[in-house]
């Protein structure tokens, strides 16, 4: 899309703090980081989720975040790490081009990405599968 700034960032238009690249995809530093070292894989083709992404460029996707998560934990010394991935806006999703987030943890570094747990009953829960699986 010629007005998605992901795509321009992705395709070297716009400049960025590279630390991987390959014919997929361009990995960058996030300028609003969680934590030193917060970086996104951008697909190099215009996606704007993962319901719109072929199956076989999402596991090309992960498969980048998995080796990404490897060497930034090894060289960055982290001490934990967040993998997230937002679709629409209701889920946070802001840059509405399918993006991953990769985000080393690090002991108090202060961050909470997480959910507050629900409680359903036996019931809701069958009733759920029934129709996720119906």
């Amino acid at each position: 899309m010629s007005d998605c700034i992901f795509c321009k960032i992705a395709n070297g238009e716009i400049p960025s703090r590279t630390i991987h690249e390959d014919d997929f995809c361009r990995v960058i530093l996030d300028l609003g980081p969680a934590a030193r070292g917060h970086a996104l894989v951008l697909p190099k083709e215009h996606y704007a989720n993962i319901y719109e992404l072929p199956e076989d460029k999402t596991a090309q996707a992960f498969v980048v975040a998995r080796k990404m998560a490897s060497r930034m934990t090894e060289k960055l010394g982290c001490d934990g790490f967040n993998i997230v991935q937002n679709n629409g806006e209701t889920a946070g999703q802001t840059v509405f081009h399918f993006h991953i987030h990769l985000i080393p943890r690090y002991k108090d570094d202060g961050q909470k990405i997480g959910w507050n747990p629900g409680s359903p009953s036996d019931e809701e829960l069958d009733e759920t599968a029934r129709i996720i699986n119906g």
